[in-house]
């Protein structure tokens, strides 16, 4: 991948391979606006949801009063987190006509649309209009990343804003020694809504320290000692009013990092220890404490939750990078970028293999490394490309069916799954028709909206209602507080199962399959997401399956 020009594929009646390819791209940033648009709505809460609006409702009042209302500093564990995602969601939901947790949905798919379409800025920077249209392809065309951008408060706007710091990091590395006004406001930027989002946005120092060593490395050589450091410490100098903004957009969003000086270092040894009663979470068919995952989880959830097309060429990509770095024909500054770019999609799976910390949730906490992971495989599909064009042209109609093949397989499925893409298994894994008995899919309990939505069609249709003086009462084991919004208020919702009419179940391990009329099945690929049964005159004693914890 040392050197990929714009002229990778032929195209037809002489138009250029560079106007095609960006044509696409925004074809497919279009494309995916107006699906969001037409979908959003689909999309449930999560267990996280009501708690964040209620956190972004603390830090609206807290500005509101001048700081006199400091509440949102002591809230839950949220005050460690910041709250930009929050608090736009909650501005926004003043001045639209939508309901507030739609409104959230629609912030989530305005955030991943933004994450998409710089994922495509920098694959094209980097390896060419190719690279950036297969990049944003893969991300897009990814039900992980697609699924978690609609409801996912934290992980998803976290993944958005370190793919904008990799973009200044990457833009400082081609400047380097002197960075353009513009790449130091995104390097800031980025930084600054990346540790405002999630203290794990510090892994990016890591990223540009390793990543540098080749371009100051070549420094050394042809510069001399001297004149090497003094160029670096410009670089270091013309960098602060950047990363002065930084700090200014990070306390902005997460106002509890800037009220003591070791705030976030706090926050940093917080979340590297579990911080909550631990639970347990089915992986590779045992039931298994979050604490003690083994080190294989990560790696295997990645293996069977990314799509294929995207696991050959990250490998293809990771191999090169590593091989390329000894090669002293290729130049310093090829060699950081990649090198950043690899370590931003490999290094926070390395060191949680090694750490071994609480893992729970699948993926959802490393949804930030998908969108580096993306550019790197644009960057060997443009590559490969190249070559087969110098080399062997008659292959590159093959590869790029290939490549499109692999990309209509999460394609099927993401359509097969709306609106639980999150939940997505590979072809490697069988789908989540054969993932359903060895691994958690809707932890989120997203399936308990549609569950609730068709209660009420139920009952309208059958024009029952409540017994007198008293409200619909369902007893649910999943999330509670999104049950309750996704049910409105003609319902009660708790856990007890004896007094309920209605039981509302997940289709996780931890939920019973009970004896008792279904009126209500919600279903893809033949796994049961929810069920909804009719309880009234039965006596059921507990919706769990096992113990809680």
């Amino acid at each position: 991948m040392t050197s990929i020009t714009t002229s990778a594929i032929d195209t037809p009646l002489r138009r250029s391979v560079e106007r095609t390819c960006d044509d696409l791209a925004m074809l497919v940033l279009a494309a995916v606006a107006v699906i969001a648009g037409l979908t959003f709505r689909d999309y449930g809460l999560g267990w996280d949801d009501y708690t964040h609006a209620e956190y972004a409702d603390l830090l609206l009042r807290m500005y509101g009063s001048g700081f006199r209302d400091t509440a949102a500093l002591s809230f839950a564990n949220l005050y460690m987190y910041g709250g930009g995602f929050d608090m736009v969601a909650a501005l926004l939901h003043k001045v639209i006509p939508l309901e507030l947790f739609e409104t959230r949905r629609l912030v989530g798919a305005i955030v991943g649309l933004i994450g998409l379409a710089v994922t495509w800025r920098l694959g094209r920077r980097i390896g060419g209009p190719l690279a950036g249209l297969a990049a944003v392809l893969l991300l897009a065309l990814c039900p992980i990343f697609y699924g978690h951008m609609f409801m996912n408060p934290k992980d998803a706007p976290f993944a958005v804003a370190m793919i904008i710091l990799m973009l200044g990091l990457v833009r400082l590395a081609e400047e380097y020694p002197q960075p353009s006004p513009r790449t130091i406001l995104i390097v800031g930027l980025g930084a600054g809504l990346a540790l405002g989002t999630r203290v794990l946005g510090g892994l990016s120092l890591v990223y540009a320290v390793i990543g540098f060593m080749p371009l100051l490395l070549e420094e050394l050589r042809t510069e001399g000692l001297r004149e090497a450091a003094r160029r670096f410490v410009h670089v270091v100098y013309v960098l602060l009013p950047g990363l002065a903004l930084g700090y200014l957009v990070m306390g902005l969003i997460w106002p509890w990092s800037i009220m003591e000086p070791g705030n976030p270092f706090e926050a940093l040894t917080y979340f590297s220890h579990f911080f909550e009663k631990p639970w347990k979470e089915m992986f590779d068919g045992a039931i298994v404490s979050v604490p003690d995952m083994p080190w294989s989880y990560l790696p295997t959830l990645f293996a069977l939750q990314l799509s294929e097309v995207m696991l050959i060429l990250l490998g293809g990509a990771v191999f090169s990078t590593f091989a390329m770095l000894p090669r002293r024909e290729v130049p310093g500054r090829r060699k950081t970028i990649l090198l950043m770019l690899t370590l931003a999609a490999t290094l926070p799976l390395a060191i949680a293999m090694v750490k071994r910390p609480a893992l729970y949730n699948g993926i959802r906490h490393f949804v930030f490394v998908i969108p580096p992971m993306a550019v790197l495989g644009g960057v060997a599909f443009a590559w490969t490309m190249e070559r087969l064009r110098a080399n062997h042209r008659a292959w590159q109609p093959v590869v790029l069916a290939t490549f499109c093949f692999g990309l209509a397989l999460p394609l099927a499925e993401m359509i097969r799954l709306h609106p639980y893409q999150y939940t997505h298994f590979n072809h490697i894994a069988g789908t989540v028709r054969s993932a359903d008995d060895r691994f958690m899919l809707d932890y989120w309990g997203l399936a308990l909206k549609q569950a609730s939505d068709e209660l009420r069609e139920q009952l309208v249709e059958r024009q029952e209602a409540p017994p007198r003086n008293r409200k619909w009462k369902v007893a649910v084991c999943g999330p509670q507080r999104p049950a309750q919004v996704a049910l409105g208020p003609d319902f009660t919702i708790g856990w007890d199962s004896n007094a309920a009419d209605f039981a509302m179940t997940l289709g996780e391990f931890y939920c019973k399959g009970l004896t008792a009329p279904v009126l209500v099945e919600i279903k893809r690929d033949d796994v049961v997401f929810a069920r909804v049964y009719d309880i009234r005159g039965s006596s059921i004693s507990s919706l769990l399956s096992i113990p809680a914890p």
